[in-house]
């Protein structure tokens, strides 16, 4: 006689398999960090002047001041804290800006973020007179933040759509590309303090940037962590998304407001800096699928990897002086952005 087998003998391997799904990804989280611990002693140990390990080790946990262990504890520290903070920063805003505008290719500037951000600062530079680097920080924050506002209005507020998002974007970037480039020829004084900034670099990074960034930054990494689960039903269009319970205008405001914080921070402690938030969240979804869950703490521990990376390299190659980590990351960048825009399946998210 014939038995129909019970349910649980067909329903079982699908928790088994998610189990074991999720067990390969924490894995892969875990190897990530211990990743990111590697670069990051590379970060303080490696640089332009070679330095011993055991002098190192001093200058960071023994510091008497002298000319190595000022190297070390004020130059090398300092910039390798801000290269984990900005890094995570741009992987989450890159990761969450291809979600909210479901384009592959999006990344900071796709919104308008960094252009804003540039030319709120060259103006302080050229029509205030304003030469710290703590003060490019509020003004960048203050043109991405502008920026931002207008790209949603621009975009229809409660209509906006990532199409209309992403041309807007456009748009202004364009507009203030132009600005930037006017200001530029008209201030010669300008453009050369604004030269090295929007190159891209951790080079000036000093622990007060550090601390003065950090909470803008953690409070965007929070609300980009926040709409993980709202930004996979978004992935599945706005009618599903609405469906599914999701409330789009809300959604769409936390992430403009968590780019904001992200973009703003790390361009106004580093300059415009490209290609990170690009690259990263397509590695990621090559390892863990399309999951916000995961790919948005994954980049959060692979981007800074990538960019402390860059600025390692940068001060290696080019002894004794040294590439600024936005020229490496470019220069890497470029060929992976052909090999995405080759890719068939590039617009899958």
């Amino acid at each position: 006689m014939l038995v129909d087998s019970p349910p649980e003998a067909t329903t079982a391997p699908a928790p088994a398999a998610l189990r074991r799904r999720q067990v390969i990804r924490s894995a892969g989280l875990l190897a990530s960090v211990a990743v990111l611990a590697v670069v990051t002693v590379l970060g303080i140990a490696v640089g332009a002047k070679q330095i011993p390990l055991d002098q190192v080790w001093h200058g960071v946990f023994h510091y008497s001041g002298n000319d190595t262990d000022v190297i070390v504890h004020d130059v090398r520290v300092p910039r390798t804290l801000l290269g984990l903070i900005v890094g995570a920063a741009l992987g989450l805003a890159g990761t969450v800006m291809q979600a909210l505008t479901r384009n592959p290719l999006a990344d900071p500037g796709v919104l308008g973020i960094n252009a804003g951000a540039s030319a709120a600062v060259v103006s302080a530079i050229s029509f205030l007179g304003v030469t710290s680097l703590t003060g490019y920080v509020w003004f960048a924050f203050a043109g991405a933040a502008v920026v931002s506002v207008a790209v949603y209005v621009l975009g229809g507020t409660r209509s906006a759509t990532p199409v209309r998002l992403a041309l807007a974007g456009t748009a202004l970037t364009a507009v203030l590309v132009g600005y930037l480039n006017a200001v530029n020829l008209m201030d010669t004084a300008a453009l050369d303090k604004m030269r090295f900034w929007t190159v891209g670099s951790l080079a000036s990074a000093t622990l007060p940037t550090v601390t003065q960034i950090a909470p803008f930054l953690a409070v965007g990494a929070v609300l980009a962590l926040s709409i993980a689960r709202p930004l996979n039903a978004l992935a599945l269009g706005d009618d599903q998304a609405r469906a599914l319970g999701t409330r789009l205008t809300r959604t769409r405001v936390t992430a403009m407001l968590a780019i904001t914080l992200l973009c703003g921070g790390a361009t106004a402690a580093c300059g415009p800096i490209v290609y990170v938030g690009l690259m990263v969240p397509h590695v990621v979804r090559a390892i863990t699928g399309p999951d916000m869950r995961w790919i948005l703490p994954y980049s959060a521990v692979l981007s800074p990897v990538l960019l402390l990376g860059a600025d390692v390299l940068g001060r290696v190659v080019a002894r004794p002086g040294e590439l600024q980590v936005g020229i490496v990351t470019a220069v890497v960048g470029g060929p992976v952005f052909i090999y995405l825009v080759r890719r068939r399946r590039m617009a899958q998210l």
